[in-house]
């Protein structure tokens, strides 16, 4: 992907990367203070330039990458990938953390829908046993 601009908007940047479906999730995340630009925390409207390192925190996973390229339209997910690089260091710490999840996982029985009457009846004998204590 060619680069056509010096500077580009961080919260338009990252919707093109791809990180976020629209421009609005990805301006709510920089708010929120789930995204950081060189270790420190930015607004929206903040320039981005090739080279600056960002943190992007997605749920239990945090992204660290390096800015490749500068983009101001969505394109295809494989022109997305070619604007940034992830480190290293964050890809290990995705593995580990990835193996950590899946040897802590516990399968639960999933209901569908909303209880029927039995169910119900338990959960209202367990509430009321619990709270009373």
């Amino acid at each position: 992907m060619e680069q056509k601009f010096n500077k580009v908007r961080l919260d338009k940047w990252l919707w093109a990367a791809r990180f976020f479906k629209t421009r609005a999730l990805a301006t709510n995340a920089i708010k929120g203070g789930k995204i950081s630009l060189n270790g420190q925390h930015v607004k929206p409207g903040k320039e981005i330039q090739t080279g600056v390192i960002l943190k992007i925190r997605q749920g239990m996973f945090v992204i660290e990458i390096v800015v490749n390229a500068l983009s101001q339209r969505r394109g295809p997910a494989s022109d997305a990938q070619a604007l940034y690089e992830e480190t290293e260091q964050s890809r290990l710490d995705a593995t580990k953390l990835k193996e950590r999840l899946k040897n802590q996982a516990v399968i639960l029985p999933q209901q569908k829908g909303r209880p029927n009457k039995r169910n119900r009846q338990k959960i209202i004998q367990f509430n009321r046993k619990h709270i009373t204590e």
